[in-house]
């Protein structure tokens, strides 16, 4: 028999606030991370705004040592550190022992690119033959899998230790792999989650792809406009998100909490074949990607009370929301409700699905639905598809809210779907 998966423990730096709390208490009242950056206006960025999340030294402090913060320089590495101690913690799970790792735990932990700052330094320091003058942490920061080694260090993990990268995918895939490990009884726990560093060495390509907004410098809070007919572009964004999921046997045995249930998802790509190319979706697989995790979830279309969408606030949300509708076979009134954490934090790139999936957890926890903000003129293409009163730009509180579904789609043509559940013994 397959194990039951559940998530005990949350954790998240985010543009908009840092920690479980202060981040519900944002996401509730609809508040917004993006921020106007000289750095970029300075560089001749089109886009000048960003979301970074508001981590002071002091913070940073809290959770490295000191001489793991000596010359670090990867934003993301820190970010995951954070969230991925925090959902560890949250899950009041104990750190291992010195000597003995604890080998039924393991973490997936994903980013899109990781310590390009670093990197950067290094290629200036060997240009400048100063090759030993990196430092011994160089290689540790600019590895793919720099993010998960930190963690599985820190909290002495001894099961599978690996790092996925899926691009905008990548969070939303790192859950379902975890999810899998835990499922099949390979593993008692998995820390899931990703990353994704800051700045204009992650952000320019986006910038020279004329895929962010240059309209609104002047006004960042209203930049992020999913489903609006105002929308010019995604704001780009930075952050961490993680979750502790665990087999149901595990967690009523030591007694943990549980914010919620994972019943099954799904990952496909569409190959870059019909309206799939390496930055456009294939709708076809699009749809199957959420029909196949309906499927493996057991649930029927019906079932869905909410979709926490993708939606980046580009000219593919219309699409997007097409896909669902034929996916689902749901339309107008009928049609779940659906928001868009990006309107808050923008498009948070390799920690956008994670981010994102620990909001959605959070919305079954408490019974709320956080509003979609800045899409008060939502597109008319969306509004032939949807009813309006579907996306909520106010908070709604329901209590009797069971099933969400979470979804992601990246560049490359790749797609993940995860179903989740209001927990019930």
């Amino acid at each position: 028999m397959k194990n039951r998966v559940v998530i005990t423990g949350l954790g998240v730096v985010a543009p908009n606030a840092a920690g479980i709390e202060s981040f519900n208490e944002a996401i509730q009242q609809g508040v917004s991370g993006i921020r106007f950056y000289q750095e970029l206006e300075d560089l001749h960025f089109s886009c000048c705004i960003g979301g970074i999340p508001p981590v002071t030294d002091e913070m940073a402090q809290k959770y490295l040592t000191p001489l793991q913060l000596k010359n670090f320089n990867s934003s993301g590495i820190l970010y995951g550190c954070m969230a991925g101690m925090d959902a560890w913690t949250d899950a009041r799970l104990p750190v291992a022992a010195s000597e003995t790792p604890d080998w039924d735990s393991g973490t997936v932990f994903g980013t899109g690119i990781s310590g390009v700052e670093k990197f950067r330094e290094s290629i200036y320091k060997i240009d400048d033959k100063k090759v030993r003058k990196l430092g011994s942490t160089a290689v540790l920061q600019t590895m793919a899998s720099g993010v998960s080694a930190y963690l599985s260090g820190i909290l002495g993990l001894g099961n599978l230790v690996t790092s996925n990268s899926s691009a905008c995918c990548t969070g939303t895939e790192s859950i379902l792999m975890g999810f899998e490990r835990v499922q099949s009884g390979k593993a008692k726990r998995m820390l899931v989650g990703g990353c994704s560093d800051h700045g204009p060495y992650i952000w320019g390509g986006f910038d020279a792809m004329k895929v962010i907004t240059y309209k609104h410098n002047g006004e960042p809070e209203k930049a992020s406009r999913p489903m609006s007919a105002s929308a010019s572009g995604f704001v780009p964004g930075s952050g961490a998100g993680a979750m502790v999921l665990e087999t149901l046997a595990s967690a009523v045995e030591r007694g943990a909490d549980i914010y919620a249930e994972i019943l099954g998802g799904a990952s496909n790509a569409g190959g870059q074949r019909g309206t799939g190319t390496m930055t456009a979706p294939n709708a076809e697989a699009v749809q199957r990607c959420i029909k196949a995790a309906m499927a493996d979830a057991g649930i029927q279309s019906a079932d869905i009370d909410l979709i926490n969408g993708h939606l980046t606030a580009t000219v593919k949300d219309g699409m997007e929301i097409q896909n669902w509708a034929l996916a689902l076979d749901r339309k107008g009134k009928d049609f779940p409700f659906i928001h868009s954490l990006k309107s808050m934090i923008g498009h948070c790139l390799g920690a956008a699905g994670a981010i994102e999936t620990v909001a959605a957890v959070l919305c079954l926890k408490h019974g709320s639905i956080f509003p979609s903000i800045n899409c008060e003129d939502i597109h008319p293409d969306i509004c032939e598809i949807i009813a309006a009163e579907k996306i909520p730009q106010q908070l709604i509180k329901w209590d009797n809210l069971e099933v969400i579904a979470k979804a992601s789609f990246g560049f490359g043509d790749v797609n993940s779907c995860i179903i989740l559940k209001k927990y019930t013994a």
